[in-house]
């Protein structure tokens, strides 16, 4: 079984416009696996053995909680998982993550770079605890974005200032940790409490760090991921399957870390 935890849609509607407004944001640096549609999407899991995705979107405007969310709730299948998502600067983030509680999504996405904001700001602690005590699984965007200037507003010493400031709960930053902050994932979230994904892991992770990763993190820690459409899923699952650990280690990797978290 493979569960892809970190995908990318929009309505489709929006999906065409949506997605050359991203690709124009940073010069076109990746061709798209498919158009950011569910129906594509879809067809791609099809095609690769995919049994699952979990779709991962990102609220800008405080306006577009509602929307967003009922949207992801309306995409939600036996193949389809989506996670809500809230504005960080929203005055009402408590009733916000009540809304989502109550919508049955499993977790949401914050990514300080769109949403402009440091992720272990002292005001969002209360945040996401909050979130984590309804059961939510947070996924964080970690690290390098091409479309935004460094300094990055979150970095893997900022996500373990996170973890240890929380009380339990599922917490998974993207990127093995933090993209093209390898070095400071290994100094500071290799044994913390905190989930890492894989997405983009084909063409950017060093083989050699991202296994020390696997085998000091622990691979009941690693959860695969592709960040689709900006990464083939295939090309991930090939990579994946080619690495020197074992049967056990892949299948936790692949589905069971997913599976455990997300209660199936």
């Amino acid at each position: 079984m493979i569960i892809d935890f970190h995908t990318h849609l929009f309505p489709d509607a929006l999906a065409e416009r949506a997605q050359k407004k991203l690709l124009d944001s940073i010069d076109n640096l990746y061709t798209p696996a498919h158009d950011m549609k569910k129906s594509s999407l879809v067809s791609c899991m099809e095609k690769w053995g995919i049994d699952i995705s979990v779709v991962q979107p990102v609220i800008t405007k405080a306006s577009q909680l509602t929307g967003t969310n009922e949207w992801a709730k309306s995409i939600c299948d036996e193949h389809i998982i989506s996670f809500g998502g809230i504005y960080p600067k929203s005055e009402t983030w408590k009733a916000d993550i009540d809304y989502v509680v109550s919508l049955g999504l499993k977790g949401l996405k914050f990514h300080p770079e769109y949403q402009n904001y440091v992720v272990d700001s002292p005001e969002m602690l209360p945040v996401y605890d909050y979130a984590l005590s309804k059961g939510l699984i947070l996924l964080f965007h970690a690290g390098f974005d091409p479309a935004y200037p460094p300094p990055f507003k979150s970095s893997p010493k900022q996500f373990r200032n996170i973890v240890r400031a929380m009380k339990g709960g599922h917490i998974v930053a993207a990127h093995l940790g933090g993209h093209a902050q390898w070095d400071d994932v290994e100094k500071y979230l290799v044994g913390e409490n905190i989930f890492l994904d894989t997405s983009m892991g084909s063409r950017y992770y060093p083989r050699e760090q991202l296994l020390r990763i696997i085998k000091d993190h622990g691979a009941e820690k690693i959860l695969f991921a592709s960040d689709s459409p900006w990464s083939n899923t295939k090309e991930e699952i090939d990579f994946f399957r080619e690495l020197p650990i074992s049967e056990e280690e892949r299948e936790l990797i692949f589905s069971g870390n997913a599976k455990r978290i997300l209660g199936l």
